[in-house]
């Protein structure tokens, strides 16, 4: 779906279905967000300024999406100002939930990552496999099992 070596230019929103999106470091596969239904997925830094950027995008689970071109959505935002603000709102959202991650990474235990992360998927953790979680969580696959069987 979106590749890191080329600029992203589509934003989907998702009816159905689960994304990844990653990036590779030192030739490992390591998950960064996991959107689902009623949510946009893209690459985001690549998508505003047009430029090459880190992430793969791939579907995790069969999907149905709606699909905007970037030109499309500059469109959608400079000819309805509820769509801006519907973007914006999104945002703001997105944000809180980087900065709670970034805490989270920082100054928490792994079994206190593994429950921030299951506070935050709430809704789809049972459906994104242990090796994506794992590297989500930036710890092995392993720890994630004694973690998960201590529960």
């Amino acid at each position: 779906m979106q590749d890191a070596d080329k600029v992203c230019t589509k934003s989907y929103f998702i009816q159905k279905g689960l994304f990844r999106a990653y990036f590779l470091k030192d030739g490992k596969e390591i998950s960064d967000f996991f959107p689902s239904e009623n949510e946009w997925c893209n690459s985001p830094k690549s998508f505003i300024t047009r430029q090459k950027d880190i992430y793969y995008i791939d579907a995790i689970e069969n999907t149905d999406t709606f699909c905007l071109n970037v030109n499309d959505l500059v469109f959608l935002f400079d000819n309805f100002p509820e769509m801006e603000r519907y973007s914006r709102l999104s945002m703001g959202t997105v944000f809180g939930h980087l900065m709670e991650r970034i805490v989270s990474l920082r100054f928490t235990t792994a079994k206190e990552k593994y429950d921030h992360f299951v506070k935050t998927y709430h809704d789809i953790h049972h459906r994104i496999p242990l090796g994506m979680i794992a590297s989500y969580l930036g710890i092995t696959q392993e720890t994630l099992s004694r973690i998960r069987g201590d529960k």
